[in-house]
């Protein structure tokens, strides 16, 4: 009897590490796990510890999401310390066939695999079947990435979107800008729509408003926004979800997203219900003359477990050999 082959799909993030394992020609991963990657010095340390975890057996190929640009054989990550080879962790982890992606790349390639239930829709719009579909999320940082058709295929787009600079709508967002502009000159989305971005926010709130700038991490500041104890976090909260909402409709503009745009990441399910009372909708759809096309586009919250390991395990189908970055062992 032949024995199983395991291929490895990986997300890693700037914070998260999420591995699981695929069975011969099955596609649906098994034995999902999360690890931290501070606690790692290297990315084979947190694949090896993953491995001898679940203690299956060796896998012989493996595609790994990773929240960092994808443009050659050496990967620094964009907010974590981890820096590595393509081709030398290939070698080093015995794999005869290595694909490694950027993270929303993955998440867009799992998106015409989700299923309505996994899928939580925010405001109006009906998608337009076989039309390009957009998706972005905050977490560490502000991944972002389309689908566009391409015959019995979706193209995939390889994207830092999320680096894109921000222009603010209204005075108080000119005013928190400004402020930040003494720290950096350019002030992206994702400085804004992230975890980090969202501490920021409320720490030039503070400032502002107080005199004294007060510096708490995302969950805190949501806490505070949630229990409605604290109008500064209030705010910053509001404001975190209007530039999504805003960000996400320049998106859908570009890419021309009829077929809908998907909000990922682990930030907006953990403030679901202040979410969906937010301006997000109202944002994405305030954009001048473009404003009717934008309300007739569905926005939806990806509401489900390690949606980025299924993109990764499309990358390793037929089809999307050109997709990311690849090393192959042909001995």
């Amino acid at each position: 009897m032949q024995s199983k082959q395991y291929s490895l799909v990986a997300d890693i993030g700037g914070t998260n590490a999420r591995f699981a394992l695929i069975v011969d020609s099955d596609t649906t991963p098994i034995e999902p796990r999360d690890l931290r990657c501070a606690d790692y010095p290297t990315l084979v340390d947190a694949v090896q510890t993953y491995l001898d975890q679940v203690a299956l057996g060796d896998p012989w190929q493996a595609a790994m999401s990773i929240a960092s640009p994808v443009t050659g054989d050496d990967m620094n990550m964009t907010n974590h310390s981890w820096s590595f080879s393509v081709s030398e962790t290939r070698e080093t982890l015995g794999l005869r066939h290595l694909k490694v992606l950027n993270d929303y790349t993955a998440l867009a390639l799992a998106l015409p695999r989700l299923e309505d239930h996994q899928c939580l829709k925010i405001g109006a719009g009906e998608a337009v079947a076989g039309q390009p579909m957009a998706v972005l999320g905050p977490g560490t940082g502000l991944g972002v990435s389309g689908l566009l058709p391409a015959g019995v295929h979706w193209v995939p787009l390889e994207s830092e979107g999320g680096h894109v600079s921000y222009g603010p709508l209204n005075a108080r967002e000119f005013l928190i800008i400004e402020v930040m502009h003494e720290k950096s000159s350019h002030v992206s989305a994702e400085a804004l729509v992230s975890g980090p971005g969202l501490s920021r926010i409320y720490e030039v709130i503070t400032r502002l408003d107080s005199g004294e700038a007060k510096r708490l991490s995302p969950g805190e500041v949501s806490e505070l926004a949630i229990s409605a104890n604290c109008p500064m976090a209030a705010e910053a909260l509001s404001m975190f979800c209007g530039v999504l909402g805003t960000v996400a409709g320049n998106l859908a503009l570009t890419l021309g997203a009829r077929g809908g745009v998907y909000i990922g990441g682990g930030i907006v399910l953990k403030i679901l219900d202040a979410f969906k009372r937010s301006s997000f909708r109202e944002r994405f759809e305030q954009h001048g003359r473009l404003t009717k096309y934008l309300q007739k586009i569905p926005t939806y919250v990806i509401d489900t477990d390690y949606p980025a390991l299924t993109g990764a395990v499309v990358a390793l189908s037929k089809g999307y050999e050109s997709v990311g970055v690849v090393s192959h062992d042909f001995g």
